[in-house]
């Protein structure tokens, strides 16, 4: 289990070979294809557009919205946009992989069932191979914070070695209400904990957002819709606290935009895409809240040379 690993003996992994699907994406509504490959040490994780022929490397300063999902744009090229990047690399973090490219023939990853589930089974179907690298780490020396309101999220400095999240979420509509969760990731945990945790939305939201030009691809089919007490998906829920299990999964995702593996505990309370993204914004823009055990950053170190307020503005 790489999360558990000493940070000297973590390997570089990918694919061992591509893999591909079809699904539709949750508000664009649009049908793509997308296609996993492998990549040699170093490349990191890159999307392709290949409608475009646009590649875009998947940074935190790549991030130019976070309504209701993480979308990358590549440099100089906004017509280069991929929305709902969040469960396919949550997938690829939770399961070690640091270097791999990721095609898409359209503007946003496909929603599948709501969860990571399927792009782990895609994973797992292509198997992986280490390669003879050293994974970097980011090492978290001290707590970095964000705040909108009430909702926060911070890192802190591991106690042990390895990434510890705790989520924490609170909801007016009742099928819902308050809930936390705690995850030391690892690939094993990933799996059994939060791996299929959907997607959700209040159904009082729904005609809001699609008029915003949101959730077009959205159903029962890959998201969970609460009414009140009820939730309307007729399997129900595939755990009582699906909701905020879902919710550590997008951390698990957004963070991993950091270009190497997190050394840190992570806290948050009613945070989302947004401050995720803030919080990463935040730890690099200290450079001495941080420091990289065991190589460079799969993106040519620009941990260490982006200035904070180069960064693009988060929608």
């Amino acid at each position: 289990m790489d999360g558990f690993l000493p940070i000297d003996r973590r390997r570089r992994k990918t694919l061992k070979t591509a893999i591909g699907c079809v699904g539709v994406g949750l508000h664009s509504g649009r049908r793509v294809t997308l296609t996993l490959r492998p990549a040699t040490s170093g490349t990191g994780i890159l999307f392709r557009r290949t409608d475009l022929g646009i590649d875009i490397p998947a940074r935190f300063d790549r991030v130019v919205d976070t309504r209701l999902c993480t979308a990358l744009v590549a440099e100089g090229a906004p017509q280069a946009r991929i929305g709902t990047v969040e469960h396919v690399m949550a997938a690829l973090a939770g399961s070690g992989i640091t270097d791999a490219v990721v095609d898409l023939d359209g503007p946003e990853v496909p929603i599948m069932d709501g969860s990571a589930a399927p792009f782990l089974f895609l994973i797992d179907c292509a198997g992986t191979t280490s390669l003879d690298a050293p994974a970097p780490v980011i090492e978290v020396l001290r707590r970095v914070r964000v705040e909108e309101g009430e909702a926060f999220a911070e890192l802190l400095p591991a106690q042990i070695p390895g990434f510890e999240a705790t989520m924490q979420i609170d909801f007016p509509a009742t099928a819902i209400g308050s809930q936390q969760v705690s995850l030391r990731l690892s690939p094993a945990a990933f799996r059994a904990g939060v791996a299929d945790a959907r997607t959700f939305t209040l159904a009082e939201d729904i005609a809001r957002l699609r008029a915003a030009g949101l959730a077009q691809g959205g159903s029962l089919d890959n998201a969970i819709v609460v009414d009140g007490p009820l939730v309307l998906n007729p399997g129900g829920l595939r755990r009582p606290d699906e909701f905020v299990r879902h919710k550590l999964l997008d951390v698990v995702g957004d963070l991993a935009l950091a270009g190497a593996a997190l050394s840190a505990r992570f806290i948050g309370h009613r945070s989302g895409h947004a401050l995720n993204n803030q919080l990463l914004r935040a730890l690099f823009a200290d450079h001495g809240a941080w420091r990289m055990v065991d190589g460079d950053l799969p993106m040519d170190g620009v941990a260490t040379r982006l200035p904070a307020a180069a960064a693009p503005a988060v929608a």
